[in-house]
C-alpha cells in the first residue's frame, strides 16, 4: 500500500483518487478551497439553484466505469441520469429556429433539410461521416491512453485524421485545413458554419485556427447523446466526493499545497502552508499550469504549458425567474451571435491583448439553459434559468470591474430575450459569476477553462502527460492529458490510476 497525495478535489483528482484507493492505497486529498468539485460549481439562493460550471454531460459512459470500478453501486443509483431531448435548440441570425433530437442521426437530418433547407442533412451527415474517422483514428490515443513521453510516439498525433478532400490544381490552399475552413467549404450556408463552429467555442476554441479534427465534438455529442442529472451537475461532484469517501479516501479541505518535496530524485510529499510537511510516496496534481510551475517548478519546464495563452473562460447569469417554465421550453437553446467575427476577434484577441474598459459592441453567443428540475427552483410557479458564454479570460478583460460584468450581463440577458420573450419583467433577482469569479474559487490562471484534445496542428492543442519528469509525480484533470471537459477530466483519472497500479507501460483496457 502506497501513500499517496493528491492536490485538488476537482473531478478528475478525485476520480483518480476513488480508483488508487480501491487498488488499496492509502490517498490523502489536499483542496485549498472549502468544498470539493473544483469548476463543477453550485450557487444556491431562495429555493433557486444553479450549476456554475458544466451544465450537461456527454460521454456518460467514463463515469459509468469509474462508478463500476470502485464500488457496487453503479453511477444510475447515484445519480438521477437522463437524456436531454431535443439535445438542444438553436436560433440563428436571421431568425431560424432549429430544434435537434437527441442521438438521432436520422432525426437530425430530417429536422435540418425541413428547417435549414434540402440538402442541408445530407451536408451536415456527410461531415459527421468524416468525423466518425476522427473519432476511430483518435480515441484510443487520444482518450484512453497515457501520452506517450517520446517524441516520435506522438508524432502522428500532431497530424490531422480528419479526411476531407483538399483543393487540388495550381491554385489548391496550401494553409492548414481548420474548423472554419470546413464550415465554409462543406457546409455552405451560415447556419450550418455557426451550428458546427458553436460546438468549438463552447470549449473555448477559436474555430479559425482550430483542426479539422475539431468535428470530433459534434460528433461526440450526436453520436452519444446530452445527459443531464437531476438537482444539477453538481449532483455528479457530490456522487464522486460520496464514492471517493466510501473507499476511505481523505480529504482536507482548506489545505493550500505550496511546494513537492522530493527524495532520491522522486515526489517524497507536499509542502503545506505554515511549512507543514506530508510525506508521500507519489503526488498527483490536478493542478492549472501556473500552481503546478509555483509546486514543482521541475515538472512544470517539460510540460509545453509555459507561454501557452490562458484559455478562455465562462461567463454566467443565474436568472432567479418568476413564473412557470413552459412544458414545451428546450433544456438548452443556443442563440447565436449575428457577428462572428466581432465575438471571435472579444474572446481570442490578435496579440493577446488587454481589452481596454468601454461598452461592449458585440451580441456573444449566448447558451440558455432551462432544466425540467423542481430540485432547482422554489415551486412550480417560478423557474431557474442559466445564460453562458465563452469569453476572454480575467487579464485580458478586468472581470473583476462591476460595471464591465454588469454590461456584459445585460448583453448576454438582451440575447436570451429571443428565447424568453418579456425576461426582464419576469427576473426576480440575477447574480454573476465570471472568469475572475473561477479564477478566485478555482485557481486557475484567469478562471481559463482547458479545452479537450485534439489531433493535428502539429500538436499545438495537445495537453501535458499524465506521467512527468519527477518520477512519481503525476497530472489529472483538465489541464493534463486529455483535456478538459467533465467526460475527460473522468479520463485523466483512470489514466493516472492505471500508471501508478499498473507502471509506465500501462496502455488502458483493452
Amino acid at each position: 500500500m502506497a501513500r499517496i497525495a493528491v492536490i485538488g478535489a476537482g473531478m478528475g483528482a478525485m476520480a483518480a483518487a476513488a480508483r488508487l484507493a480501491v487498488a488499496g492505497h492509502r490517498v490523502v486529498v489536499y483542496e485549498r478551497a472549502a468544498t470539493h468539485g473544483g469548476g463543477v460549481g453550485r450557487l444556491t439562493r431562495d429555493g433557486f439553484a444553479f450549476d456554475t460550471g458544466p451544465g450537461l454531460l456527454h460521454l456518460p459512459a467514463v463515469y459509468r466505469d469509474l462508478f463500476v470500478k470502485t464500488g457496487k453501486e453503479p453511477l444510475e443509483r447515484c445519480v438521477d441520469l437522463v437524456q436531454v431531448d431535443p439535445a438542444s435548440s438553436h436560433v440563428f441570425a436571421d431568425g431560424t429556429v432549429l430544434s435537434l433530437p437527441n442521438a438521432s442521426r436520422a432525426g437530425v437530418v430530417q429536422a435540418l433539410d425541413e428547417t435549414v433547407g434540402a440538402g442541408a442533412g445530407e451536408r451536415w451527415s456527410d461531415l459527421v461521416n468524416r468525423a466518425r474517422e476522427v473519432w476511430d483514428a483518435t480515441r484510443r490515443p487520444l482518450l484512453e491512453e497515457p501520452l506517450r513521453a517520446d517524441p516520435a510516439a506522438r508524432e502522428p498525433l500532431g497530424r490531422d485524421p480528419y479526411p476531407a478532400v483538399r483543393k487540388r490544381g495550381l491554385f489548391r490552399r496550401s494553409a492548414p485545413v481548420t474548423l472554419a475552413s470546413v464550415a465554409e467549404r462543406e457546409l455552405k450556408d451560415p447556419r450550418l458554419a455557426a451550428l458546427l463552429e458553436s460546438h468549438a467555442l463552447a470549449y473555448g476554441l477559436d474555430p479559425r485556427h482550430a483542426p479539422a479534427s475539431a468535428t470530433v465534438l459534434p460528433y461526440m455529442e450526436q453520436t452519444f447523446g446530452s445527459w443531464y442529472v437531476r438537482g444539477g451537475l453538481r449532483a455528479l461532484a457530490d456522487a464522486l466526493y460520496e464514492r471517493c469517501l466510501a473507499r476511505k479516501v481523505e480529504f482536507r479541505f482548506g489545505e493550500e499545497v505550496l511546494g513537492l518535496f522530493e527524495k532520491d530524485g522522486r515526489a517524497a510529499g507536499v509542502e503545506l502552508a505554515g511549512g507543514v510537511g506530508a510525506e508521500a510516496d507519489m503526488v498527483v496534481a490536478g493542478v492549472s499550469p501556473g500552481r503546478l510551475a509555483s509546486i514543482a517548478p521541475a515538472a512544470a519546464e517539460g510540460t509545453g504549458s509555459a507561454g501557452r495563452p490562458v484559455p478562455p473562460g465562462r461567463f454566467t447569469v443565474c436568472l432567479a425567474l418568476r413564473g412557470a417554465r413552459p412544458t414545451a421550453a428546450a433544456h438548452r437553446t443556443v442563440v447565436h451571435t449575428p457577428d462572428r467575427g466581432a465575438e471571435l476577434a472579444e474572446v481570442f484577441p490578435a496579440g493577446g491583448g488587454v481589452r481596454e474598459p468601454g461598452p461592449w459592441r458585440y451580441r456573444p453567443t449566448v447558451t440558455v439553459l432551462r432544466p425540467d428540475d423542481p430540485a432547482t427552483r422554489p415551486d412550480d410557479g417560478h423557474e431557474a434559468v442559466t445564460l453562458t458564454a465563452t469569453v476572454a479570460p480575467h487579464g485580458r478583460v478586468d472581470w473583476s470591474d462591476e460595471q464591465t460584468a454588469a454590461g456584459f450581463a445585460d448583453r448576454m440577458t438582451d440575447a436570451a430575450e429571443a428565447v424568453l420573450p418579456g425576461l426582464r419583467e419576469r427576473v426576480l433577482w440575477r447574480e454573476v459569476r465570471t472568469p475572475a469569479d473561477v479564477e478566485a474559487a478555482t485557481g486557475a490562471e484567469g478562471g481559463g477553462v482547458p479545452a479537450p484534445v485534439l489531433a493535428g496542428a502539429d500538436g499545438a492543442f495537445l495537453r501535458p502527460g499524465n506521467a512527468t519528469r519527477v518520477p512519481g509525480l503525476y497530472l489529472a484533470g483538465g489541464f493534463a492529458h486529455p483535456g478538459g471537459g467533465l467526460a475527460h477530466a473522468g479520463m485523466s483519472g483512470a489514466m493516472v490510476a492505471g500508471l501508478i497500479v499498473s507502471g509506465a507501460d500501462w496502455r488502458g483496457s483493452e
